[in-house]
C-alpha cells in the first residue's frame, strides 16, 4: 500500500451510522415494500447480496437502487 492511499477502517457501528445518515429516505420510504425493506437491511447490514434476494433483484441491479438512494458503500 502507497502513502498516498486513503484507507479507513471503521467499525460496523460507524458503517452503519454513515449509511442511515447519508441516505435517501425520502426515495426509501416510496418504495414498494420488499424494495423498501431490503434497503433498509441493507443500510443496517451493508449485505448486498442478502438485501439483494429480499429485493427479488440481481446484485447489480440492486446496486444500482442502493445509488439511487443515495447509500453509500462503507465496508
Amino acid at each position: 500500500m502507497s502513502a498516498s492511499e486513503n484507507v479507513y477502517v471503521v467499525s460496523a457501528e460507524e458503517a452503519r451510522r454513515i449509511r442511515r445518515s447519508m441516505a435517501d429516505w425520502d426515495f426509501i420510504e416510496k418504495q414498494p415494500p420488499r424494495i423498501k425493506e431490503a434497503l433498509k437491511y441493507y443500510i443496517e447490514t451493508g449485505d448486498l447480496y442478502v438485501a439483494s434476494r429480499i429485493a427479488g433483484l440481481t446484485i447489480e441491479e440492486f446496486n444500482e437502487l442502493r445509488i439511487k438512494a443515495r447509500i453509500p458503500n462503507v465496508a
